[in-house]
């Protein structure tokens, strides 16, 4: 752990000897003087190594001196193909606009089905592609549930709008009458 502290900061590493001076256990033989750079090219060939284990390391830094990229980011990809990872995002978008736009244009309960299954589809997509670009906003199992919840929820609401509902719930009418009275 502090090799890799020291690694990072690019402290700890003995200072090196000055030219001609030898290190510090072989100063005054020509055979000390030797052994002193062999110490010292271990020495390299350690913190050279601690840096490369560093760097393999999955611990997060003890300094934080970014912020993580998202999934979806493009520096992995050509120009090209960061356009071509965003098509689920942009198709649930473009389904959302329709159900917008169904919803300004006096169809409300179209609208709403369209939005409720726009993000049906949307954790649905999370679930089974590798890379939905920047659909992918928490964890894969949180983006699930979240889409899913709130398509279901809002499709449920589409269903069930007066006048004329499509779906009834029995309890749902005395619910409405015990908080609304």
């Amino acid at each position: 752990m502090r090799a890799e502290h020291e690694a990072e900061a690019g402290t700890g590493a003995e200072p090196e000897p000055e030219p001609g001076t030898g290190s510090a256990a072989g100063a005054g033989t020509a055979a000390g003087a030797g052994a002193g750079t062999a110490a010292g090219a271990d020495t390299a060939a350690e913190a050279g190594a601690a840096a490369r284990e560093a760097a393999k390391s999955r611990r997060f830094p003890s300094i934080t001196k970014d912020t993580a990229r998202p999934e979806g980011h493009g520096r992995a990809a050509p120009g090209d193909a960061l356009a071509a990872r965003q098509w689920p995002m942009l198709s649930v978008l473009a389904a959302t606009a329709v159900g917008l736009l169904l919803t300004a244009l006096n169809h409300p309960r179209g609208g709403c089905l369209v939005i409720g299954v726009a993000l049906i589809a949307a954790s649905v997509l999370r679930r089974v592609l590798p890379q939905v670009g920047m659909l992918a906003v928490r964890s894969r199992f949180t983006d699930m549930v979240t889409y899913g919840l709130l398509g279901v929820a809002i499709t449920l609401l589409a269903l069930v709008m007066e006048p004329h509902p499509l779906l009834h719930i029995p309890f749902l009418e005395s619910a409405v009458r015990f908080t609304v009275r």
